[in-house]
């Protein structure tokens, strides 16, 4: 039998005021939360490749970083997913019993931390160390995301901020790793079939 942990005490009457607040929302408002809340992490896919075209003309080490943002957001996604498993807290709208914008998942479908803020989070502070201005605004669309959760219903305040946190975390840790790397690792691409995704040739 699986034990699943209830987050209503940590915030439970603030992610209510929200669900309330959004059942009375204009229909538009709603309906651009939910797409933006459903769909929006493609926009942080577009940012990475547009980082990475960039970083193609400041040099190899520039690309190595930006090849690696992808790799670290599935990783600060997977060390998401594991510590889902092993809080197990149940979502909001089962413990609660409210009425929201997306449909409740089954049980099961853990609610802490957020997935989506998390992969939010990570290609933000990602892509702060490929272009300032790329991650301002990747960091902007994910507080939105982040924001879009608790909107729809999906998760307590108290999940989106540790999945940013998570998120943010782990990318910090992975990119000091990297960062002392990036020249070696970029003689070792530029020796494969990999070279063109380096840098643009002159």
């Amino acid at each position: 039998m699986i034990l699943a942990l209830n987050g209503s005490s940590v915030d439970g009457p603030a992610y209510t005021d929200v669900v309330n607040l959004a059942r009375h929302a204009p229909a538009w408002l709603n309906d651009t939360v939910a797409a933006w809340s459903t769909y929006g992490l493609a926009l942080f896919a577009v940012l990475m490749a547009v980082g990475w075209w960039q970083a193609r003309r400041v040099g190899a080490a520039a690309s190595v970083t930006a090849l690696a943002v992808p790799i670290i957001v599935v990783l600060a996604y997977g060390v998401d997913a594991v510590l889902k498993l092993l809080v197990r807290e149940d979502r909001p709208c089962q413990s609660l019993r409210v009425t929201t914008l997306e449909a409740c998942p089954a049980s099961g479908d853990w609610s802490f931390p957020s997935n989506h803020a998390a992969i939010a989070a990570a290609a933000a502070v990602a892509l702060l160390f490929v272009s300032r201005r790329l991650g301002t605004v990747a960091a902007v669309a994910a507080a939105a995301m982040a924001a879009s959760r608790v909107w729809v219903g999906a998760h307590y305040p108290h999940d989106v901020l540790a999945g940013c946190l998570v998120g943010a975390l782990t990318v910090l840790l992975a990119m000091s790793a990297l960062r002392r790397r990036t020249e070696t690792l970029a003689r070792l691409l530029a020796a494969t079939r990999l070279r063109p995704l380096l840098a643009v040739e002159s």
